[in-house]
Protein backbone atom coordinates (compact mmCIF):
# COMPACT_ATOMS: atom_id res chain seq x y z
CA UNK A 1 0.00 0.00 0.00
CA UNK A 2 2.68 2.29 0.77
CA UNK A 3 4.40 1.47 -2.28
CA UNK A 4 1.54 2.26 -4.32
CA UNK A 5 0.90 5.56 -2.61
CA UNK A 6 4.68 6.85 -3.29
CA UNK A 7 3.73 5.40 -7.21
CA UNK A 8 0.88 7.87 -7.30
CA UNK A 9 2.68 11.09 -5.88
CA UNK A 10 5.66 10.44 -7.95
CA UNK A 11 3.26 10.03 -11.22
CA UNK A 12 1.52 13.17 -10.58
CA UNK A 13 4.19 15.65 -9.79
CA UNK A 14 6.90 13.86 -12.11
CA UNK A 15 5.77 16.00 -15.15
CA UNK A 16 6.82 18.77 -13.54
CA UNK A 17 10.01 17.71 -11.61
CA UNK A 18 13.73 18.36 -13.23
CA UNK A 19 15.98 17.27 -10.59
CA UNK A 20 14.34 13.72 -8.77
CA UNK A 21 17.24 12.11 -6.06
CA UNK A 22 17.60 11.66 -2.65
CA UNK A 23 20.95 13.41 -2.74
CA UNK A 24 22.05 16.22 -4.95
CA UNK A 25 25.35 18.52 -5.09
CA UNK A 26 24.93 22.00 -6.35
CA UNK A 27 28.64 22.72 -6.95
CA UNK A 28 30.17 26.20 -8.01
CA UNK A 29 27.13 28.28 -6.98
CA UNK A 30 26.95 31.63 -5.94
CA UNK A 31 24.80 31.39 -2.12
CA UNK A 32 22.44 34.36 -0.81
CA UNK A 33 21.88 32.88 2.34
CA UNK A 34 18.80 35.28 3.16
CA UNK A 35 20.41 36.52 6.21
CA UNK A 36 21.20 39.87 4.64
CA UNK A 37 24.36 38.87 4.93
CA UNK A 38 26.87 39.44 0.97
CA UNK A 39 26.94 36.26 -0.74
CA UNK A 40 29.21 33.56 -0.95
CA UNK A 41 30.72 32.38 -4.59
CA UNK A 42 32.03 29.14 -5.94
CA UNK A 43 29.67 27.42 -3.01
CA UNK A 44 29.08 23.66 -2.48
CA UNK A 45 25.07 22.96 -1.45
CA UNK A 46 23.92 19.49 -0.48
CA UNK A 47 20.51 17.94 -0.21
CA UNK A 48 20.01 14.80 1.39
CA UNK A 49 16.55 13.54 1.76
CA UNK A 50 14.78 16.85 1.70
CA UNK A 51 17.31 18.45 3.90
CA UNK A 52 20.25 20.76 3.66
CA UNK A 53 23.68 18.91 4.88
CA UNK A 54 26.84 18.90 5.03
CA UNK A 55 28.02 15.80 2.93
CA UNK A 56 26.78 14.39 0.13
CA UNK A 57 27.15 10.15 0.18
CA UNK A 58 28.80 8.34 -2.64
CA UNK A 59 26.46 8.28 -5.79
CA UNK A 60 24.74 11.64 -5.33
CA UNK A 61 23.72 13.15 -8.12
CA UNK A 62 26.05 15.94 -9.09
CA UNK A 63 24.86 19.72 -10.77
CA UNK A 64 27.49 22.05 -12.03
CA UNK A 65 25.73 25.27 -11.43
CA UNK A 66 28.47 27.80 -12.20
CA UNK A 67 27.22 31.45 -12.98
CA UNK A 68 23.98 30.21 -10.71
CA UNK A 69 22.81 31.69 -7.61
CA UNK A 70 21.19 29.50 -4.99
CA UNK A 71 18.93 31.39 -2.59
CA UNK A 72 16.04 30.56 0.09
CA UNK A 73 12.63 29.97 -1.90
CA UNK A 74 10.29 33.37 -1.08
CA UNK A 75 7.55 33.43 1.89
CA UNK A 76 4.98 35.04 0.35
CA UNK A 77 2.80 35.92 3.36
CA UNK A 78 -0.18 37.96 1.68
CA UNK A 79 -0.64 35.21 -1.21
CA UNK A 80 -4.10 34.25 -1.81
CA UNK A 81 -5.97 31.31 -4.00
CA UNK A 82 -8.07 33.44 -5.99
CA UNK A 83 -8.21 36.23 -8.09
CA UNK A 84 -11.16 39.10 -9.13
CA UNK A 85 -13.54 38.50 -11.72
CA UNK A 86 -14.76 42.18 -11.69
CA UNK A 87 -18.04 43.37 -9.88
CA UNK A 88 -16.53 42.37 -6.47
CA UNK A 89 -16.50 38.79 -7.19
CA UNK A 90 -13.32 36.71 -6.65
CA UNK A 91 -13.02 33.26 -8.56
CA UNK A 92 -10.40 30.56 -6.62
CA UNK A 93 -7.65 30.18 -9.12
CA UNK A 94 -7.22 25.87 -7.37
CA UNK A 95 -5.38 24.88 -10.36
CA UNK A 96 -3.13 27.81 -11.56
CA UNK A 97 -2.02 29.91 -8.89
CA UNK A 98 -0.69 26.96 -6.42
CA UNK A 99 1.90 26.10 -9.78
CA UNK A 100 2.45 29.55 -10.65
CA UNK A 101 3.72 30.37 -6.99
CA UNK A 102 5.88 27.31 -6.88
CA UNK A 103 7.60 28.43 -10.56
CA UNK A 104 8.29 31.60 -9.26
CA UNK A 105 10.07 30.30 -6.15
CA UNK A 106 7.68 30.95 -3.66
CA UNK A 107 7.81 27.70 -1.61
CA UNK A 108 5.60 28.99 1.03
CA UNK A 109 2.18 30.54 0.96
CA UNK A 110 0.00 32.47 3.89
CA UNK A 111 -3.15 32.60 2.10
CA UNK A 112 -4.16 35.99 4.20
CA UNK A 113 -7.75 35.52 3.89
CA UNK A 114 -9.94 33.10 2.07
CA UNK A 115 -12.50 33.30 -0.28
CA UNK A 116 -12.86 29.53 -0.78
CA UNK A 117 -11.91 28.09 2.70
CA UNK A 118 -12.66 24.79 1.74
CA UNK A 119 -10.87 24.72 -0.81
CA UNK A 120 -7.95 26.09 0.45
CA UNK A 121 -8.73 23.18 3.12
CA UNK A 122 -8.29 20.60 0.10
CA UNK A 123 -5.84 22.20 -2.32
CA UNK A 124 -3.26 21.85 0.87
CA UNK A 125 -4.42 18.49 1.49
CA UNK A 126 -3.61 17.59 -2.04
CA UNK A 127 -0.09 19.51 -2.22
CA UNK A 128 1.09 17.79 1.06
CA UNK A 129 0.00 14.55 0.03
CA UNK A 130 2.18 14.69 -3.16
CA UNK A 131 -0.86 14.98 -5.33
CA UNK A 132 -0.70 18.48 -6.84
CA UNK A 133 2.47 20.65 -7.36
CA UNK A 134 2.52 23.80 -4.93
CA UNK A 135 3.92 25.47 -1.96
CA UNK A 136 4.03 24.92 1.46
CA UNK A 137 0.30 26.86 2.36
CA UNK A 138 -0.32 28.03 5.86
CA UNK A 139 -4.06 28.36 5.62
CA UNK A 140 -5.90 31.48 6.48
CA UNK A 141 -9.80 31.32 7.55
CA UNK A 142 -12.19 33.09 5.96
CA UNK A 143 -12.26 37.01 6.66
CA UNK A 144 -13.28 38.20 10.26
CA UNK A 145 -15.71 40.89 8.27
CA UNK A 146 -18.45 43.10 9.38
CA UNK A 147 -21.78 44.21 7.99
CA UNK A 148 -22.36 46.39 4.33
CA UNK A 149 -19.14 44.75 3.35
CA UNK A 150 -18.71 45.43 -0.69
CA UNK A 151 -17.63 41.31 -0.94
CA UNK A 152 -20.99 39.82 -1.11
CA UNK A 153 -18.60 36.84 -0.69
CA UNK A 154 -17.86 37.15 2.69
CA UNK A 155 -19.85 36.21 5.99
CA UNK A 156 -20.88 39.52 7.92
CA UNK A 157 -19.87 39.33 11.99
CA UNK A 158 -22.87 39.90 13.89
CA UNK A 159 -21.46 40.93 17.10
CA UNK A 160 -18.31 39.53 19.46
CA UNK A 161 -19.94 36.35 20.16
CA UNK A 162 -19.96 35.55 16.47
CA UNK A 163 -16.77 36.69 16.32
CA UNK A 164 -15.38 34.64 18.94
CA UNK A 165 -17.63 31.40 17.53
CA UNK A 166 -15.92 32.32 13.62
CA UNK A 167 -12.19 31.66 14.93
CA UNK A 168 -13.24 28.60 16.83
CA UNK A 169 -15.19 27.23 14.05
CA UNK A 170 -11.79 27.56 11.67
CA UNK A 171 -9.31 26.88 13.74
CA UNK A 172 -11.43 23.35 14.39
CA UNK A 173 -11.57 22.89 10.75
CA UNK A 174 -7.49 23.94 9.84
CA UNK A 175 -6.96 27.74 10.13
CA UNK A 176 -3.63 28.68 11.25
CA UNK A 177 -4.63 32.34 11.02
CA UNK A 178 -7.70 35.11 10.95
CA UNK A 179 -7.25 37.84 8.49
CA UNK A 180 -9.40 40.76 9.85
CA UNK A 181 -11.17 43.26 6.78
CA UNK A 182 -12.63 46.57 6.33
CA UNK A 183 -16.06 47.36 8.43
CA UNK A 184 -15.93 45.38 11.67
CA UNK A 185 -16.09 46.95 14.71
CA UNK A 186 -13.52 47.14 17.53
CA UNK A 187 -15.12 44.41 20.05
CA UNK A 188 -15.66 42.32 17.07
CA UNK A 189 -11.72 42.40 16.11
CA UNK A 190 -10.98 42.68 19.62
CA UNK A 191 -12.99 39.27 20.52
CA UNK A 192 -11.64 37.44 17.38
CA UNK A 193 -7.90 38.17 18.61
CA UNK A 194 -8.79 36.80 22.28
CA UNK A 195 -10.11 33.85 20.46
CA UNK A 196 -7.36 33.22 18.17
CA UNK A 197 -4.34 34.10 20.66
CA UNK A 198 -6.10 31.46 23.23
CA UNK A 199 -5.57 29.17 20.40
CA UNK A 200 -2.17 29.89 19.62
CA UNK A 201 -2.58 31.44 16.48
CA UNK A 202 -2.37 34.71 15.19
CA UNK A 203 -4.78 37.51 13.45
CA UNK A 204 -4.00 40.05 10.89
CA UNK A 205 -5.94 43.19 8.98
CA UNK A 206 -6.93 44.94 5.99
CA UNK A 207 -8.59 47.72 8.20
CA UNK A 208 -10.99 50.49 7.42
CA UNK A 209 -13.03 50.74 10.35
CA UNK A 210 -10.43 50.68 12.65
CA UNK A 211 -6.83 52.40 12.95
CA UNK A 212 -3.48 50.86 13.23
CA UNK A 213 -2.94 51.98 16.66
CA UNK A 214 -6.62 51.10 17.98
CA UNK A 215 -5.94 47.51 16.57
CA UNK A 216 -2.25 47.61 17.75
CA UNK A 217 -4.12 47.93 20.94
CA UNK A 218 -6.29 45.58 20.58
CA UNK A 219 -2.87 43.02 20.23
CA UNK A 220 -3.37 42.77 16.41
CA UNK A 221 -0.33 40.47 15.01
CA UNK A 222 0.05 41.99 11.54
CA UNK A 223 -1.18 44.56 9.46
CA UNK A 224 -1.86 44.31 5.83
CA UNK A 225 -0.62 46.48 3.12
CA UNK A 226 1.16 49.16 5.37
CA UNK A 227 0.21 52.90 6.12
CA UNK A 228 -1.67 53.37 2.98
CA UNK A 229 -5.34 51.57 4.42
CA UNK A 230 -4.86 53.23 7.96
CA UNK A 231 -7.71 55.79 8.32
CA UNK A 232 -7.20 56.59 11.74
CA UNK A 233 -5.21 59.91 10.14
CA UNK A 234 -8.64 60.80 8.05
CA UNK A 235 -10.03 63.92 9.35
CA UNK A 236 -13.59 63.01 9.10
CA UNK A 237 -13.32 59.17 10.75
CA UNK A 238 -15.67 58.39 12.77
CA UNK A 239 -15.02 55.19 15.53
CA UNK A 240 -16.26 51.68 14.24
CA UNK A 241 -16.94 53.10 10.48
CA UNK A 242 -15.14 52.42 7.13
CA UNK A 243 -14.69 55.87 5.72
CA UNK A 244 -14.94 56.69 1.72
CA UNK A 245 -11.60 54.67 0.76
CA UNK A 246 -11.01 56.63 -1.62
CA UNK A 247 -11.36 60.02 0.50
CA UNK A 248 -9.39 58.50 3.13
CA UNK A 249 -6.49 57.58 0.43
CA UNK A 250 -6.11 61.43 -1.24
CA UNK A 251 -6.27 62.41 2.22
CA UNK A 252 -3.72 60.26 3.25
CA UNK A 253 -1.69 60.45 0.55
CA UNK A 254 -0.83 64.41 1.43
CA UNK A 255 1.21 63.77 4.62
CA UNK A 256 4.96 64.21 4.91
CA UNK A 257 6.96 60.89 5.40
CA UNK A 258 8.40 63.08 8.21
CA UNK A 259 5.17 64.20 9.39
CA UNK A 260 5.72 63.06 13.72
CA UNK A 261 2.24 61.32 13.49
CA UNK A 262 3.92 58.63 11.61
CA UNK A 263 6.59 58.40 13.71
CA UNK A 264 4.62 57.55 16.70
CA UNK A 265 2.71 55.21 14.77
CA UNK A 266 5.30 53.65 14.00
CA UNK A 267 7.15 53.59 17.47
CA UNK A 268 3.33 51.77 18.80
CA UNK A 269 3.53 49.54 16.23
CA UNK A 270 6.90 48.06 16.95
CA UNK A 271 6.50 48.41 20.89
CA UNK A 272 3.38 46.05 20.59
CA UNK A 273 5.51 43.81 17.93
CA UNK A 274 2.97 44.17 15.32
CA UNK A 275 4.44 43.36 11.82
CA UNK A 276 3.63 45.11 8.68
CA UNK A 277 2.89 42.94 5.10
CA UNK A 278 4.27 44.96 2.63
CA UNK A 279 2.10 44.50 -1.08
CA UNK A 280 3.55 47.02 -2.86
CA UNK A 281 3.16 45.45 -5.73
CA UNK A 282 -0.73 45.82 -5.88
CA UNK A 283 -0.76 49.59 -5.48
CA UNK A 284 1.90 49.82 -8.12
CA UNK A 285 -0.74 48.47 -10.53
CA UNK A 286 -2.85 51.31 -9.97
CA UNK A 287 0.16 53.68 -11.24
CA UNK A 288 0.25 54.17 -15.09
CA UNK A 289 3.92 53.04 -15.47
CA UNK A 290 3.01 50.09 -12.99
CA UNK A 291 0.15 48.83 -14.86
CA UNK A 292 2.17 48.79 -17.62
CA UNK A 293 5.19 47.14 -15.92
CA UNK A 294 2.59 44.50 -14.44
CA UNK A 295 1.75 43.35 -17.93
CA UNK A 296 4.56 41.72 -19.33
CA UNK A 297 4.50 38.87 -22.12
CA UNK A 298 4.17 35.92 -19.48
CA UNK A 299 1.30 37.41 -17.61
CA UNK A 300 -0.97 37.59 -20.83
CA UNK A 301 0.02 34.57 -22.04
CA UNK A 302 -1.27 33.59 -18.18
CA UNK A 303 -3.99 34.79 -18.53
CA UNK A 304 -7.24 33.81 -20.06
CA UNK A 305 -8.74 35.49 -23.55
CA UNK A 306 -11.20 36.69 -21.58
CA UNK A 307 -9.12 37.99 -18.56
CA UNK A 308 -6.38 39.31 -21.50
CA UNK A 309 -9.11 41.58 -23.09
CA UNK A 310 -10.31 42.98 -20.34
CA UNK A 311 -6.83 44.02 -18.37
CA UNK A 312 -6.09 45.18 -22.21
CA UNK A 313 -8.91 47.33 -22.19
CA UNK A 314 -8.17 48.73 -18.60
CA UNK A 315 -4.38 49.53 -20.02
CA UNK A 316 -5.86 51.69 -22.56
CA UNK A 317 -6.05 55.03 -20.24
CA UNK A 318 -4.84 55.13 -16.68
CA UNK A 319 -5.39 58.55 -15.12
CA UNK A 320 -2.21 59.29 -13.15
CA UNK A 321 -4.46 60.11 -9.82
CA UNK A 322 -2.50 60.08 -6.28
CA UNK A 323 -1.41 56.76 -6.75
CA UNK A 324 2.44 57.51 -7.44
CA UNK A 325 2.77 59.75 -4.90
CA UNK A 326 1.15 57.33 -2.52
CA UNK A 327 3.06 54.61 -3.40
CA UNK A 328 6.32 57.08 -2.13
CA UNK A 329 4.79 57.62 0.94
CA UNK A 330 4.35 53.83 1.69
CA UNK A 331 7.67 52.94 0.60
CA UNK A 332 9.33 56.13 2.97
CA UNK A 333 6.45 54.56 5.71
CA UNK A 334 8.32 50.82 5.13
CA UNK A 335 11.72 52.14 5.09
CA UNK A 336 11.17 54.08 8.84
CA UNK A 337 9.30 50.94 10.42
CA UNK A 338 12.56 48.44 9.54
CA UNK A 339 14.45 51.10 10.40
CA UNK A 340 13.14 51.42 13.70
CA UNK A 341 13.18 47.74 14.48
CA UNK A 342 9.68 47.25 12.96
CA UNK A 343 9.09 43.32 11.55
CA UNK A 344 8.54 43.86 7.55
CA UNK A 345 6.81 41.26 5.41
CA UNK A 346 5.75 40.95 1.97
CA UNK A 347 3.32 39.21 -0.44
CA UNK A 348 1.67 39.86 -3.71
CA UNK A 349 -1.66 39.99 -2.92
CA UNK A 350 -3.08 38.98 -6.43
CA UNK A 351 -6.43 41.38 -6.50
CA UNK A 352 -6.82 45.15 -7.12
CA UNK A 353 -7.05 45.81 -11.25
CA UNK A 354 -5.89 41.78 -12.08
CA UNK A 355 -2.80 43.03 -12.69
CA UNK A 356 -0.86 41.31 -10.31
CA UNK A 357 -0.47 37.17 -10.69
CA UNK A 358 0.82 34.78 -7.77
CA UNK A 359 4.45 34.43 -8.56
CA UNK A 360 4.69 37.49 -10.90
CA UNK A 361 3.28 39.72 -8.22
CA UNK A 362 6.02 38.07 -5.90
CA UNK A 363 9.20 39.24 -8.12
CA UNK A 364 7.56 42.02 -8.41
CA UNK A 365 7.07 43.20 -4.33
CA UNK A 366 11.00 41.99 -4.30
CA UNK A 367 11.93 44.34 -7.13
CA UNK A 368 9.66 46.87 -5.83
CA UNK A 369 11.14 47.20 -2.02
CA UNK A 370 14.78 47.76 -3.89
CA UNK A 371 13.10 50.83 -5.37
CA UNK A 372 11.91 52.15 -2.22
CA UNK A 373 15.86 52.15 -0.90
CA UNK A 374 16.05 48.29 0.75
CA UNK A 375 19.21 46.65 -0.72
CA UNK A 376 18.53 43.49 -2.77
CA UNK A 377 19.86 41.36 0.56
CA UNK A 378 17.40 43.42 2.86
CA UNK A 379 14.45 42.84 0.22
CA UNK A 380 15.23 39.38 -0.33
CA UNK A 381 15.09 38.85 3.70
CA UNK A 382 12.13 40.19 3.84
CA UNK A 383 10.35 37.98 1.23
CA UNK A 384 12.21 34.47 2.90
CA UNK A 385 13.12 34.69 6.78
CA UNK A 386 11.20 37.46 7.92
CA UNK A 387 8.03 35.14 6.78
CA UNK A 388 9.31 32.16 7.99
CA UNK A 389 9.75 34.46 11.14
CA UNK A 390 6.33 35.59 11.53
CA UNK A 391 5.13 31.72 11.32
CA UNK A 392 7.26 30.46 13.60
CA UNK A 393 9.04 28.80 10.63
CA UNK A 394 12.30 29.79 11.08
CA UNK A 395 14.12 27.06 12.46
CA UNK A 396 12.66 24.94 9.09
CA UNK A 397 13.23 27.16 6.44
CA UNK A 398 13.72 30.84 5.06
CA UNK A 399 17.23 30.66 4.82
CA UNK A 400 19.92 28.45 3.56
CA UNK A 401 21.62 26.37 6.46
CA UNK A 402 22.36 22.58 7.45
CA UNK A 403 19.40 21.12 8.65
CA UNK A 404 16.18 22.95 6.97
CA UNK A 405 14.18 22.26 3.93
CA UNK A 406 15.66 22.21 1.01
CA UNK A 407 12.89 24.93 -0.14
CA UNK A 408 15.53 26.63 -2.65
CA UNK A 409 15.78 28.90 -5.93
CA UNK A 410 18.46 28.56 -8.28
CA UNK A 411 18.56 31.35 -10.83
CA UNK A 412 20.88 32.65 -13.73
CA UNK A 413 23.12 35.57 -12.44
CA UNK A 414 23.67 37.42 -9.46
CA UNK A 415 20.14 39.03 -7.42
CA UNK A 416 21.83 40.70 -5.22
CA UNK A 417 23.74 42.80 -8.10
CA UNK A 418 20.78 43.05 -10.38
CA UNK A 419 17.34 41.85 -8.49
CA UNK A 420 15.60 41.39 -12.03
CA UNK A 421 17.91 38.48 -12.02
CA UNK A 422 15.21 36.81 -9.52
CA UNK A 423 12.86 36.09 -12.22
CA UNK A 424 15.43 34.35 -14.30
CA UNK A 425 14.33 30.95 -12.29
CA UNK A 426 15.80 27.71 -13.60
CA UNK A 427 15.10 25.47 -10.87
CA UNK A 428 12.90 25.38 -7.57
CA UNK A 429 13.64 23.21 -4.82
CA UNK A 430 10.71 22.27 -2.24
CA UNK A 431 11.57 19.97 0.38
CA UNK A 432 14.18 18.89 -1.91
CA UNK A 433 12.50 17.67 -4.95
CA UNK A 434 13.51 20.00 -7.86
CA UNK A 435 10.87 21.27 -10.23
CA UNK A 436 11.11 22.75 -13.50
CA UNK A 437 9.75 26.02 -13.42
CA UNK A 438 8.75 26.67 -17.50
CA UNK A 439 6.90 23.24 -17.50
CA UNK A 440 4.57 24.85 -14.05
CA UNK A 441 3.95 27.84 -15.97
CA UNK A 442 3.23 25.97 -19.27
CA UNK A 443 0.84 24.16 -17.58
CA UNK A 444 -1.43 26.72 -16.77
CA UNK A 445 -1.13 28.86 -19.61
CA UNK A 446 -4.11 30.84 -20.42
CA UNK A 447 -5.84 29.70 -17.21
CA UNK A 448 -6.10 32.14 -14.69
CA UNK A 449 -9.03 33.92 -14.59
CA UNK A 450 -10.87 30.60 -15.39
CA UNK A 451 -9.41 27.92 -12.76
Amino acid sequence: MILALLLAVDAALQPYVKVDASAVVLEHVRVIDGTGAPPRDDQTVVIVNGKLAAQAPPGAQRLDLRGRTVLPGLVGMHDHLFYPMGGAIFGEMAFSFPRLYLAAGVTTIRTAGSIEPYTDLEIKKAIDAGKAPGPAIFISGPYLEGADSFALQMHALRGPDDARNFVNFWADQGATSFKAYNTLTRAELGAAIDAAHKRKLKVTAHLCSIGFTEAARLGIDDLEHGLLVDTEFFAGKKPDQCPNPREALADLAKMDPADPRLAQLIAELVKRKVAITSTLAVFDAFTEDGFRRALVPAVLEAVSADTRARLLQAHVARPTGIWPSAVKLEMAFERAFVQAGGLLIAGCDPTGNGAVLAGFGDWRDVELLVDAGFTPLEALKIHSLNGAIWLGQQARIGTVAEGKDADLIVVQGDPSKNISDLEKVEIVFRQGVGYDPRKLFDSVRGLVGMR
